[in-house]
């Protein structure tokens, strides 16, 4: 074995035609393995990332290490200590390190040199055996998300709050002074405290935490010979991947099939030009950030499709690399966590001002400096609603979490925030109003032959029923062939599969015609033809055609056949004849007019109807037929239509379907009313922005629309002041997905380009999983509105009675540990269960929030002062009526400090909602809550009654005569609330502003 060269520091590399060498760590005791590739680079430049598996270089690992350096070819040398075993799971670790290639060197390499390396079949794929064994050794295809400080050091952070630290000092300064008593009651209070946070903040995280794994990436994959879809999490190198219009790439790939394919890189490289992609790569491509011979993992195919193999996986790829780098950045705070900030430091310095006065004022009257400081530093911590921010993120955490129970998954938390602020709502027909469940109903050939298809599903049960009356043999044979014709090109023109089982892989579309065609008798008729090369389908040209040669006929130099399908008009702009009666004949204008009056016929029941044509040329087409197919509407949009329009929410559609089709659809679905207008792409295309800008909002209908267009429409709509929510399931969706208020993309037929743009994913395509969403989202505002009331009602009561007093020249009514108690109380479990109060049910209906109202307006602000005037005053009058000796004993703080807690419950009853009753809303339907104030209540006890708890809170033992009379004391806040809210729903005024908040959108703009 040649001798090694030692490079400074120990770092060593072995001679010049090595290309890879290893740093082998071997903890003798702890029988692990660790395993670091180097490349040649860093051996000579120290320039070169160091690429590293389990525990970083340099840190302590076990009791002994044996540090070796090998290289591809060399063996193990200086092995003391290592067994035959150990040896043999080395050479396995070394051969798999092998298995996966830097994309810089599998786009150099040729095909079959990557797939040797990687030890596959670019056929049949790996074995699932072999694939389950890689996966061991490298682990799922994800990214290694950083370590977390372990739990203690998390809880200890808790004690970095300046608040804490100088109550801590005045616990310090208690046993210098050998006060012991009020060291242990502060500590033990300190405790409590930051135990609360502590749990707050782990809640809060694990909260977000779940919100990462609710879409996972799937992929198309094969194995054995078989195509299977699976999550992109098992993919492993040396897999076969597919590619189709619209998927997001799962690994990188090196690639050895391209079928028109254009993938955007542009979260890669910044580039916004699709990249077109081959199997071969050029000279020129020598000086590129990316190959054209790779796909890299998180790219989006843009146009086509394609096959590679996986050449790296998660941590290994190049995205890999980059996602490190983006562990190091901070995740920007939402618009409405950014506002609480705010507040919170408004309300802090408001609150420090105070506090200093009530410090000073306490000094100035003789009060020991001590008790003062200690009351200070607790009404700061009381006072400061350092609590809000996390209560508002684990409020929307779990919001977005109840969402994705309702199938609605949201992927950016401001979006929740936007959700009850719509009022303008664009929608895909396909999928969305409907439920994508493709069956062909009627076929019209060319030359007049009608029929009707029965059945339904993705199978062959059913039959094709020609309508027309059959004179004789020679007839019935025409029509037939007629109609095999038209089903042929659908079949051949087509990408989509049906498994024995009834299982459809493709689109419904192409999984329909499929399904006709099987209940004509035709199987597999597409493999009597040699797919040459594919057009696919595209938004903007709306046909599918493919260059096809017969088997039959693929050396006897025949001509190629194109096949063709797609939206009618389409079509025939590209035919020259028609099929007639067995022959071919020139295509004249009142034929064309014949044939666009049978598919608005049909359109005019809802059907999508799609032309047929094939012919030697794209240029010269023969039109052969059309058929309708027919997908019913979902059962619960209608009533979701309703319910929007009638809280003056505006339901569009958005189609690229026929104007028969789109209104027949619309009208039964209450979108399109008596005085509603449509606008085609065409006619959108005409418009000048002033004019569709005074137009848009009498628009329900947008009929035969591009992707392109969509985004001059949500940008019509934006112009006017609208808060616009957009669906889409395609490739070109996604510009106008972005460009709206709240971009939603559909997670069953959804391209991964159109859910990577969007804010919000239907798992179930489902347009009432939108309304669903709203009501969530209109939810939540309104319950962390509630805490907010809640808790700064709470902060107002205590500042306000401490002021008071200290004025007033009087004891103050609560100790430093009664004050800190009270803050557990106002951050703690009464609070949040407010965050998770159950959406109420009316809340859908109402109107639309607007974007610009503030968290905190008037009518909250009247609420909070109301609610902390009155537990001053109910507070004042029983620490006044206990302190009628003017000497201040323990039973006048335990009174004082039990009336201010139930006054706090109480509050939070009411607080519940703003303008329903507490029974009307139902005592039991959030536990909860009734959990949080029964423990409360219990924590109250215990703080009155049990001796350890006296001694540090300084209470004393209550009657049952005591807690009678503080409980009708105390519930006056809730009496006052119940009252307002009964004046409020019942004023001419509020039954004025729900007929005014009713109207549509249109009548106030």
């Amino acid at each position: 074995m040649p001798l090694h060269q030692t490079i400074g520091n120990g770092t060593t590399h072995p001679e010049a035609d090595r290309n890879i060498c290893y740093i082998f760590v071997y903890g003798r005791h702890k029988k692990t393995l660790q395993i670091f590739p180097i490349s040649l680079d860093f051996c000579l430049n120290f320039h070169c990332r160091l690429t590293r598996y389990g525990v970083p270089v340099g840190k302590r690992m076990f009791n002994e290490l044996i540090l070796q350096i090998f290289t591809n070819q060399s063996i193990l040398t200086n092995n003391q200590g290592i067994n035959e075993n150990d040896r043999g799971t080395i050479r396995d670790k070394l051969h798999l390190e092998e298995m996966w290639l830097p994309s810089i060197e599998a786009s150099s390499l040729a095909v079959e040199d990557v797939a040797r390396k990687l030890d596959t079949n670019m056929i049949s794929g790996l074995s699932w055996a072999e694939a389950e064994r890689r996966k061991s050794m490298f682990g799922a295809n994800e990214f290694v998300v950083k370590n977390e400080d372990p739990i203690w050091r998390k809880y200890m952070e808790q004690f970095q709050n300046p608040l804490i630290l100088l109550l801590l000092g005045s616990a310090f300064v208690s046993v210098c002074m050998k006060q012991f008593d009020d060291a242990v009651s502060i500590t033990v209070a300190i405790l409590i405290v930051v135990t609360v946070a502590f749990v707050q903040e782990y809640r809060s995280e694990k909260s977000l935490e779940a919100l990462t794994k609710l879409i996972p990436p799937s992929c198309h994959c094969i194995r054995e010979n078989k195509v299977h879809s699976f999550y992109a999490r098992d993919l492993v190198p040396g897999d076969i991947v597919l590619l189709n219009l619209g998927a997001q790439v799962p690994a990188d790939l090196r690639l050895f099939e391209t079928i028109e394919l254009s993938i955007d890189e542009s979260s890669f490289t910044g580039e916004t030009e699709p990249v077109i992609k081959q199997t071969k790569r050029r000279k020129s491509d020598e000086n590129k950030s990316t190959w054209e011979t790779m796909a890299y993992m998180g790219t989006l195919v843009r146009c086509g499709s394609g096959k590679g193999i996986v050449v790296a996986t998660g941590d290994r790829s190049d995205f890999g690399q980059m996602f490190r780098l983006m562990q190091a950045v901070e995740s920007p705070k939402t618009p409405l966590q950014e506002s609480m900030d705010t507040l919170g430091k408004h309300l802090s310095y408001i609150s420090f001002g105070i506090i200093g006065f009530i410090m000073l004022a306490g000094w100035l009257q003789g009060k020991p400096l001590m008790d003062m400081f200690n009351i200070g530093v607790s009404l700061a911590v009381a006072a400061i609603p350092e609590g809000l921010p996390i209560v508002v993120t684990v409020t929307l955490a779990l919001g977005v979490t109840r969402m994705a129970k309702r199938n609605a998954i949201v992927k950016k938390i401001p979006t929740v925030e936007t959700l009850g602020c719509v009022n303008v709502i664009c929608s895909d027909k396909t999928g969305t109003l409907t439920k994508n469940e493709m069956t062909v109903t009627n076929i019209v050939t060319s030359d007049g032959w009608r029929a009707q298809v029965t059945g339904s599903g993705y199978n062959n049960i059913g039959a094709v029923q020609i309508q027309d009356s059959l004179s004789d043999t020679e007839t019935a044979q025409m029509a037939r062939s007629s109609i095999y014709n038209v089903l042929e090109v659908g079949c051949v023109c087509n990408n989509a599969a049906i498994s024995p089982e009834g299982t459809l892989r493709g689109q419904p579309t192409e999984g329909a015609l499929l399904a006709a065609a099987m209940k004509y008798g035709m199987h597999a008729c597409s493999s009597n033809y040699h797919r040459l090369q594919e057009y696919p389908f595209n938004s903007e040209m709306k046909i599918m055609t493919v260059r096809c040669m017969p088997r039959a006929a693929h050396n006897e130099g025949r001509q190629e056949i194109f096949f063709s399908k797609g939206a009618i008009e389409k079509i025939l702009q590209y035919c020259s004849k028609i099929h007639y009666q067995g022959h071919c004949v020139p295509l004249n204008v009142e034929q064309q007019q014949r044939v666009l009056s049978e598919a608005r016929q049909l359109a005019t029941h809802g059907l999508r109807v799609i032309g047929m044509a094939r012919g030697d040329s794209m240029e010269a087409m023969e039109f052969l037929g059309m058929v309708g197919l027919h997908d019913p509407p979902r059962p619960q949009v209608r009533q979701a239509v309703d319910i929007f329009h009638s809280t003056g929410v505006q339901v569009v559609m958005v189609t690229g379907d026929a104007l028969e089709t789109a209104v027949s659809m619309a009208e039964l679905l209450g979108i399109y009313r008596p005085n509603s207008t449509t606008v085609s792409g065409e006619q959108l295309d005409a418009m000048a922005d002033d004019e569709l800008k005074d137009r848009v909002m009498d628009v329900s209908v947008f009929y035969r629309v591009t992707p392109r267009q969509k985004l001059r429409i949500v940008q019509a709509f934006q112009s006017v002041g609208a808060v616009v929510a957009m669906t889409g399931d395609g490739v070109n969706d996604c510009v106008a997905l972005k460009a709206a208020h709240i971009g939603i993309a559909m997670g069953k037929n959804g391209t991964d380009v159109s859910k990577e743009a969007a804010d919000m994913i239907l798992v179930d395509d489902d347009f009432y999983t939108i309304m669903a969403a709203v009501e969530e989202g209109k939810g939540i505002f309104y319950n962390i509105r509630n805490f907010i009331r809640f808790q700064l009602s709470t902060s107002i009561a205590a500042l306000s009675l401490i002021t008071i007093t200290t004025l007033a020249g009087l004891p103050n009514p609560l100790n430093a540990m009664q004050i800190l108690w009270i803050n557990i109380l106002m951050d703690g479990p009464p609070a949040q269960s407010l965050g998770v109060e159950p959406v109420d049910k009316d809340v859908i209906r109402q109107p639309p929030r607007s974007s610009k109202q503030s968290m905190i307006d008037r009518s909250l602000i009247a609420n909070v002062l109301l609610s902390a005037a009155i537990i001053v005053l109910g507070t004042l009058f029983v620490f006044q009526r206990e302190l009628q000796d003017n000497k201040l004993t323990p039973r006048d703080t335990t009174m004082t400090f039990t009336c201010f807690v139930l006054f706090d419950l109480f509050n939070a009853l009411s607080c519940r909602s703003q303008d329903k009753s507490v029974w009307e809303i139902g005592l039991g339907t959030n536990r909860l809550f009734i959990a949080a104030v029964a423990l409360s209540l219990c924590g109250q006890l215990l703080v009155i009654f049990f001796p350890p708890l006296q001694w540090v809170f300084q209470t004393e033992a209550l009657h049952f005569q005591d807690f009678a009379f503080l409980t009708a004391i105390t519930s006056s806040v809730l009496i006052v609330s119940e009252l307002r809210k009964w004046i409020q729903r019942h004023s001419p005024f509020r039954l004025s502003s729900r007929v005014t908040k009713g109207r549509s959108r249109s009548d106030l703009i």
